[in-house]
């Protein structure tokens, strides 16, 4: 899966890991508040403001990497848009599984077209397992509505996009994961800027005396965002795209525990059957 070999490969599959872990608990974070839009865009706030400081103390990537950090800014802001309407109209068991499930395949045929990368036979039937585990995981005994399915659709396939773009602007960056990472964050600085056109600046501010508590959970959960992805996108430096977007899509699997366990979300027999078979891509994957 990663050029470098032993210790470092273990670190990466075990760092992937831990980003999936992440990023299922900030979307439960996000599907758990009650204003997601508002939520969003703290959490937005939080990833940003960290981002600055990051960008401010440290080195530049690469000039050849800068088109690939405009380009993911302004994807990932369609992004959070797009996941916020996608929780709107499904639950977290459905929503999270077929956005993350449906981007692997994309991811693959992306970095295939763009990066030329090659994956070998047992990678390849780890990203189609992980795939289709998720994808089971969501769809089964669901009346999925085509408006729902649209939005969580169009939110792997951000997904995909911003991946792709990533796992090539990166490698362009001149060793510079982290300055790469901090300069794609500062667009979430839109976010506010996106609340405040359509609700106005009170509508922002004044949850902050009203509900500090729900906003402090939100700033919480920006900042293991940015970890989460932090974490991805130095994996996809030195490893190949779909493969690493497959081992963090395992995040379905974290998110099914959390809506169980936090949310009182029903979880059925088939449903671990598939949670199975999502790690078994994942074993195919770091084999």
């Amino acid at each position: 899966m990663f050029s470098d070999t032993g210790g470092l490969v273990r670190l990466a599959l075990f760092a992937v890991l831990l980003a999936a872990l992440l990023h299922a608990g900030w979307n439960a974070m996000l599907h758990g508040h009650r204003d997601r839009f508002l939520s969003m865009t703290w959490m937005s706030i939080a990833i940003a403001a960290v981002a600055t400081l990051v960008v401010v103390a440290g080195p530049l990537p690469a000039r050849a990497s800068w088109p690939y950090i405009v380009a993911s800014g302004l994807v990932h802001i369609a992004y959070n848009v797009s996941l916020v309407q996608s929780y709107r109209r499904n639950d977290l068991a459905l929503a999270y599984p077929i956005a993350r499930g449906s981007s692997p395949l994309l991811v693959t045929l992306g970095a295939a077209l763009f990066a030329h990368e090659a994956i070998g036979p047992l990678r390849a039937l780890g990203v189609v397992l992980v795939s289709a585990g998720i994808l089971a995981i969501a769809l089964q005994g669901r009346q999925v509505s085509r408006a729902g399915a649209f939005a969580a659709l169009t939110t792997g396939a951000t997904i995909a996009l911003y991946t792709v773009i990533d796992g090539i602007g990166v490698r362009l960056s001149g060793g510079q994961s982290l300055a790469y990472t901090a300069s794609m964050f500062l667009f979430y600085w839109l976010m506010p800027v996106l609340f405040v056109a359509r609700r106005g600046l009170p509508a922002l501010w004044l949850p902050v005396r009203t509900a500090p508590l729900s906003i402090g959970v939100s700033l919480v959960g920006g900042l293991v965002s940015i970890a989460a992805y932090g974490i991805v996108i130095w994996a996809l430096a030195s490893g190949a795209m779909g493969a690493v977007s497959a081992l963090r899509e395992t995040s379905v699997v974290f998110a099914v525990l959390i809506g169980r366990v936090c949310l009182r979300e029903r979880v059925s027999v088939a449903r671990w059957i598939a949670c199975m078979v999502v790690v078994a891509g994942a074993v195919c994957l770091g084999w």
